[in-house]
């Protein structure tokens, strides 16, 4: 999702998987998706964790491209030796451009990492990393609040 451009083969498979280990981005990854995917699609993937299939991340711009497996390197090279034609300085200043005006998420993705650094350490956040590590369901049932 963060590359400036990404290919996928046809077989790959998208989604997150934080808060079925007991883990979150509240910071920049979140909202950059959103942005990418829009709102709706963004906390779909985020609340219910389901994985997504290449042409689907196409669709929904998470990809730009879907190619078979076997010219997936092909491909990644062909459109790096294309970008690798092109002037380093006014890419750096175009990337810099795109990115100007998410700039400022940075101070949210420090306090979310915080955040982070927190939870991972309570009961909570051990379990969801138990569970993944004894790849069994988690059990949030006694962390629910009314």
């Amino acid at each position: 999702m963060l590359c400036d451009l990404s290919i996928a083969a046809e077989h790959a498979t998208f989604g997150q998987a934080g808060p079925r280990v007991g883990s979150f981005d509240a910071g920049f990854g979140s909202a950059y998706l959103a942005r990418v995917v829009g709102e709706k699609r963004a906390r779909e993937m985020w609340f219910l964790c389901r994985r997504y299939d290449a042409a689907t991340a196409e669709r929904w711009g998470l990809v730009n491209y879907v190619v078979p497996a076997e010219k997936l390197m092909t491909e990644a090279k062909a459109i790096a030796a294309e970008i690798g034609e092109k002037s380093p300085t006014a890419l750096r200043f175009l990337k810099q451009s795109f990115n100007a005006d998410t700039d400022h998420q940075a101070g949210l993705s420090n306090l979310a990492m915080s955040a982070l650094e927190i939870f991972v350490h309570t009961d909570e956040g051990m379990e969801g990393a138990r569970a993944f590590a004894e790849k069994r369901p988690a059990d949030f049932g006694r962390y629910v609040t009314a």
